[in-house]
């Protein structure tokens, strides 16, 4: 079995942020969140992995997941020229799979109890499609199946009205025939093959379909909100030692830590007050500050006098002088907030497309 990874996408819904960076690549617990995907297809043993990338970003990639020797496999790296949708991305991924079966899996999903289960469903059905299926509260922004008597009769790509609560996740798998679908069906009216259209065509010229709850925990996360949940549950999971605590830089006598922590090699925590769970990168400096639970502080921050919590903050950010607590935040690289010395006292912004704020 084969593995084919999504990291292509443009990822609009996470604008400003994805203007610079692959969406692929904003850190979830500090940790790029395409590596949970490569990690959770590697401990299922599957050690032939494609990679499905934009031109843009593509250097990008492969600068940080390099032929996958970190994770002990072979990654080859397969450009989607255009943002054509997921039907297309298993069709132009044919020449990698061959005939074999294989796991797709949308990069920019958290799923939390691997996939080995869901592999050994399909393996065991026999069937040629397998279906990993989620109760949502919003299942119209989804893939959505009808299912009568235990048996998928249909499936309908992000319905005005959905036929049932559940919504197809970021992960399928297929044997060959998907390849028969994705070569057959016809762009929808955004001008992308859908791959609820491949799944349909599959039904209706009697390919066998099953389908798995996800047990665990899983995140589509398509927008800002969704990468501060999936980092809040992939930080709580994160630490299994008794005292909850992991530190590897440096902590003052003033300071306290209490709840999971982790400070990694070469941060500094100077007369400051953390609250787990948290993570605090290589590198960055947290001084005379409240840092509260859920947040991810990524290398090379400087933080110095705020109240912070709730929140992803990526490298080299500057924050100081805050006077009032940041939460539900999401900062790009090399962010700055500071407090203005000159009079009278005004707040200044240079803000670029798409941004959002609240004061």
């Amino acid at each position: 079995m084969k593995a084919l990874i999504t990291a292509g996408g443009r990822g609009t819904r996470l604008r400003p942020i994805t203007h610079t960076n692959n969406k692929h690549f904003i850190p979830i617990a500090n940790k790029p969140m395409i590596y949970y995907a490569i990690e959770a297809v590697a401990a299922a043993g599957i050690h032939d992995i494609g990679v499905v990338v934009n031109p843009e970003t593509m250097g990008e990639l492969e600068g940080a997941i390099g032929k996958g020797e970190q994770w002990g496999v072979k990654i080859s790296l397969i450009v989607q020229e255009e943002p054509l949708g997921l039907a297309h991305v298993v069709k132009i991924s044919q020449g990698f799979i061959k005939d074999d079966s294989f796991i797709f899996y949308l990069g920019d999903n958290i799923f939390v109890g691997g996939v080995n289960h869901f592999i050994q469903s399909f393996s065991n059905s026999q069937t040629d499609c397998h279906l990993v299926l989620s109760k949502v509260k919003d299942s119209h922004r989804f893939g959505v199946p009808e299912i009568k008597d235990g048996r998928i009769v249909s499936i309908e790509e992000k319905p005005s009205n959905p036929k049932s609560p559940f919504a197809v996740t970021g992960i399928y798998l297929y044997n060959r025939h998907i390849f028969e679908a994705v070569n057959a069906i016809t762009p929808s009216p955004r001008g992308e093959l859908e791959i609820s259209d491949a799944h349909q065509y599959l039904i209706e010229n009697g390919y066998t379909i099953d389908y798995s709850e996800v047990t665990g925990w899983w995140k589509d996360t398509g927008q800002p909100e969704d990468l501060l949940e999936a980092n809040r549950f992939v930080l709580d999971q994160i630490i299994d030692r008794p005292d909850g605590l992991m530190v590897e830089g440096d902590v003052d006598a003033a300071s306290e830590l209490c709840g999971k922590v982790i400070i990694e090699k070469g941060a500094k925590v100077i007369q400051s007050q953390i609250r787990g769970p948290v993570i605090i990168g290589e590198g960055t400096v947290i001084e005379n500050s409240y840092i509260g639970p859920y947040t991810s502080i990524y290398s090379d921050c400087y933080l110095k006098n705020i109240e912070l919590e709730y929140s992803i903050i990526m490298e080299g950010c500057r924050i100081v002088d805050v006077d009032v607590r940041i939460e539900k935040s999401l900062l790009g690289r090399e962010v700055t907030f500071s407090r203005g010395k000159s009079k009278p006292r005004t707040q200044k912004f240079i803000v670029g497309d798409e941004s959002r704020i609240e004061l």
